[in-house]
């Protein structure tokens, strides 16, 4: 296949006007066409009788003025380029009334160019999304063709225009995953909206920015405890705007209504303080991504209506029937999988419906065979062939497009579907030819519950007459619905998110009814043995992280009980286990379930579903963000180099003096050098230089790379990107900490930096800032070591880590503890914390995060076991709960049982960024 690499936006502007005029205004077309061919034959002419003119006048011999014949070439001549002359100027005079005419035309041309260019662009996001030039001409033209038509230029115009992009939406939106559905309506909005003026290159900027690039030590203050930092550095970024330049001061004059105004269930719709009740949708949304991040996506789904139409923002629902009536037996139909999807009983029935023929092969080691065996059988007798997961076979893939499209004489009613997974190597050209969709499961407690009982038969349901059965079988299934639709909710779910399917829950279903079928009636069910089969083997099975799996015993202990058999049991109020005779009675209650959950239902607080919005609406602007043009002009005249060089001499203003070796070296002999509490400082500190050296060399370097002074390199282009979108730089994320923002990476810097210089230079800190140590985990084995040494007799093996929440804040501590150390800066995710009572309570609505009160951690010499009315919390050093970013675990007084609070998802963190 050809590629075209010279699609260049205004290029395919004019091919695709071209078009537009061949079908819209053929006449005007051809009269181009004529015209062009005239004035090629008129100045053809001209050519030749000056050819022969000249040819006359070098091979007459004699007298010029003699000869006749060439007095009459030369008059010939003459008329012919006077009326040759008086064509031309005549030609371009048409050509310019024709040129009108067309250019008229050009909103159709220019509009198909944004939305190719757009689905162009989504194959960044998603290797998968292929399209090609030639399918996207097939929509154009159906859209000239398909569309309202009108005498009144301007009118028919627009119903093409219309016509267009919805068509041009609906095609690409059914080949995307649902999560990059809401993020290509967006992008579709926002490019239209641009290309017409409505938004300027700074707002776009501040939409998917926000205030990622500032440095919260050098803006103005924040006016109140209550807007977190990132709140408030987006607000000073927004403050930029001409809408916004007196936000900053109206929000310190008046923050008790601004909080009102926050703290309402859907601010976007109530009325905005401080006369921002007219901002039109845009610049309200720009307010909204400002202030709440959870909203976002809500309120950008209102702009999407409002600039767009209703039906942008609805979504598309899936129509099997349409796209294969759209296909036809040289173009293949492709399902990309995502988890618990499977397009293959819709297509099975759809082939039922249209009573043709349909064969299915799981592709793998050696069904290549079949295959082919299939793809001739039906192409000749017609009917369907399903290859089913065809990244297991890239090799045979080009064979099976090449006798798709090359096979002579293919039975009309032959079809080709396939199904596949994301794959980096699967072929373009198969994926250009063909028509995309994903198939994936609903979301939701009611749309899980339904699934599980489609699959559930009648017999199964009666499989025993036992009464603990059918309530079995539900819990089961609740318990199913539940482990995956906490995946959603990110680390407050699951630490890891596991891909649980079908066969976790077919598997445990087999066991309890084995164990029915052995159960002996006077002794019971073995609780201890059914928790420890489902919690620890058949779900437990794929867990890797301790903590998921003492989640996963919880629901054990809870759900499969006793008490499950009580007519008063419930999962959460208005989900109760219900008991019936039939199949059919299940789906009638579960149809009758509401249809949004809410996150209590799986035990986690209301705050959870805020969580969820805000990652999901964060992942959308970070990728719109990755996938923007890396072009040297900012649209705003500012170069993107000259916006960098900027920042990387403020960055370098600020960047801390480099630590002396042999002062470090004084200090430590002055401290004790081998005491285990400044064997870890000094091993911070060489960790800090060499983030110091790292940044100093890459914006001197960059700064230079600017200049033109030396080469730009490959790590430079990286960094220069990277500042220029507010990210930090690969080198130094790998040699720091993870950031989302390089305005937070930079304040963080600054602070570790000043905790090191003051613990070195004026002594031991009396409370610490545990979030400021590149090793946490050493400095409490250091601790714990410190303790050892002071106990004559301890053992280190012997000693553990014992902790106690104190009411004081970190100003307040004047005196380090006698034994152990003081920490400050953990962040409750989950819960709340009663100051009073020094003990866990539920979190206030839309208070994701809550601050610790200075925390006493000591060691203790004992093998006692934990107290059992204590939560055990682990402590994580950022959002992202992994086995790398885990520290330890603190021991947290609750009222509750510690289960209330592990189905919550609580943990500790140092950092909530």
């Amino acid at each position: 296949s050809v590629i075209d690499f010279t699609v260049t936006i205004r290029g395919l502007e004019d091919q695709l006007l071209g078009r537009v005029i061949l079908a819209e205004k053929q006449e005007l077309e051809a009269e181009r066409v004529k015209l062009m061919e005239q004035v090629t034959a008129d100045k053809r002419k001209m050519k030749e009788l000056e050819d022969n003119l000249l040819f006359r006048l070098t091979s007459t011999k004699g007298s010029l003025v003699d000869d006749e014949s060439l007095i009459q070439v030369l008059q010939t001549t003459k008329t012919t380029s006077e009326e040759v002359t008086k064509k031309l100027a005549v030609a371009a005079e048409t050509e310019k009334n024709i040129t009108g005419a067309r250019e008229e035309y050009r909103p159709v041309a220019t509009r198909g160019s944004v939305l190719y260019f757009l689905i162009v662009e989504m194959s960044v996001v998603n290797i998968m999304y292929q399209t090609a030039l030639q399918q996207f001409l097939v929509t154009f033209d159906l859209s000239m063709s398909r569309s309202a038509k009108s005498p009144v230029t301007v009118k028919r115009i627009a119903n093409i225009i219309e016509f267009l992009t919805y068509e041009a939406f609906k095609y690409s939106i059914r080949g995307l995953y649902e999560e990059h559905k809401f993020l290509f309506t967006l992008l579709l909005t926002l490019k239209i909206e641009r290309q017409k003026g409505n938004v300027k290159h700074h707002e776009f900027q501040t939409l998917i920015k926000g205030g990622a690039a500032l440095d919260l030590k050098a803006v103005q203050p924040k006016p109140a405890k209550w807007i977190t930092d990132v709140t408030w550095l987006n607000l000073v970024e927004l403050s930029k705007l001409p809408q916004f330049t007196e936000i900053l001061n109206q929000i310190a004059r008046n923050d008790k209504v601004w909080k009102a105004w926050f703290d309402a269930e859907a601010p976007e719709e109530t009325p905005i303080p401080d006369g921002y009740i007219t901002l039109d949708t845009y610049r309200k949304l720009l307010l909204i991504r400002s202030w709440c991040p959870d909203r976002t996506a809500a309120q950008a789904r209102k702009y999407i209506a409002e600039a767009m139409g209703v039906k942008f923002a609805e979504g598309v629902i899936l129509d099997m029937e349409k796209m294969w009536e759209e296909s036809n037996s040289r173009v293949p139909l492709i399902c990309f999988l995502s988890m618990g999807s499977d397009p293959t009983n819709s297509i099975d029935n759809l082939s039922r419906k249209k009573e043709l023929t349909y064969d299915a092969v799981s592709m793998g080691q050696g069904q290549e065979v079949h295959a082919r065996r299939f793809l001739q059988q039906h192409q000749t007798q017609g009917g369907w062939v399903l290859l089913q997961n065809t990244h297991l076979c890239l090799d045979f893939l080009d064979e099976v497009l090449q006798s798709v499209l090359e096979t002579p004489n293919v039975h009309p009613t032959f079809r080709l579907w396939l199904t596949t997974e994301v794959h980096p190597k699967y072929p373009i050209n198969l994926l250009q030819a063909s028509i995309k969709y994903t198939f994936e499961p609903p979301q939701g407690v009611k749309a899980g519950l339904k699934r599980t009982y489609t699959n559930t038969s009648q017999e199964q349901l009666d499989y025993s007459n036992l009464p603990q059965w059918k309530p079995l079988l539900y819990c089961i299934a609740f318990l199913h619905t539940t482990v995956q639709e906490r995946r959603k909710f990110g680390p407050l779910g699951w630490n890891i998110p596991y891909e649980y399917n079908q066969g976790d829950y077919n598997a445990s279903t087999q066991y309890v009814m084995n164990m029915l079928d052995a159960l002996d009636l006077k002794k019971g069910i073995s609780w201890g043995a059914a928790q420890y089969m489902i919690g620890e083997i058949q779900y437990g099975g794929r867990v890797t992280d301790d903590y998921d799996k003492r989640l996963l015993n919880t629901y054990a202990r809870l759900w499969f009980n006793e008490g499950i058999f009580k007519n008063t049991f419930m999962f959460y109020k208005g989900y109760g286990l219900p008991v019936f005779k039939t199949v059919k009675d299940y789906m009638d209650y579960i149809e009758a379930l509401p249809l949004v959950d809410t996150p209590e239902i799986f035990g986690l607080h209301i705050n959870a579903d805020i969580t969820y919005q805000s990652n999901t609406a964060k992942a959308c602007l970070d990728t719109v963000l990755s996938i923007q043009p890396k072009e040297s002009a900012a649209g705003s005249g500012e170069t993107r180099e000259s916006v960098v060089s900027k920042q990387a001499a403020e960055m370098l203003a600020k960047l801390p003096p480099n630590y002396l070796p042999h002062e470090v070296k004084e200090r430590l002999k002055k401290m004790g050098s081998i005491a285990p509490m400044n064997i870890f400082l000094k091993q911070e500190i060489d960790r800090m230089q060499k983030v110091i050296t790292m940044v100093r060399n890459t914006l001197q370097d960059l700064q230079l790379a600017i200049e033109g002074t030396i080469i730009m390199s490959e790590n430079l282009r990286d960094a220069l990107d990277c500042i220029y979108d507010a990210k930090v730089p690969k080198q130094w994320g790998k040699i720091s900490w993870e950031s989302t923002t390089i305005g937070f990476w930079y304040t963080d810097l600054l602070e570790r930096d000043a905790q090191f210089r003051t613990w070195i230079f004026d002594g031991r800190p009396n409370v610490f800032w545990m979030t400021g140590f590149f090793n946490p985990q050493g400095f409490i084995t250091a601790m714990r070591q410190e303790v050892t040494r002071a106990h004559k007799g301890w053992a280190l093996d012997g000693v553990v880590v014992f902790n106690e929440v104190t009411k004081m804040s970190k100003d307040e501590v004047t005196a380090p503890p006698p034994e152990g150390v003081y920490i400050h800066g953990l962040y409750l995710d989950g819960a709340g914390w009663d100051r009073r009572n020094a003990k866990l309570c539920d979190a206030t609505p839309k208070v994701l995060f809550t601050m610790l009160p200075v925390i006493h951690i000591y060691a203790i010499n004992s093998k006692d076991p934990q107290d059992l009315k204590l939560y055990m919390c682990p402590v994580y050093k950022k959002p992202r709960r992994t086995d790398l970013t885990y520290i330890t675990a603190l021991l947290l007084k609750t009222v509750q049982s510690p289960d209330y609070w592990i189905l919550r998802g609580v943990a500790l963190l140092c950092d909530t960024k």
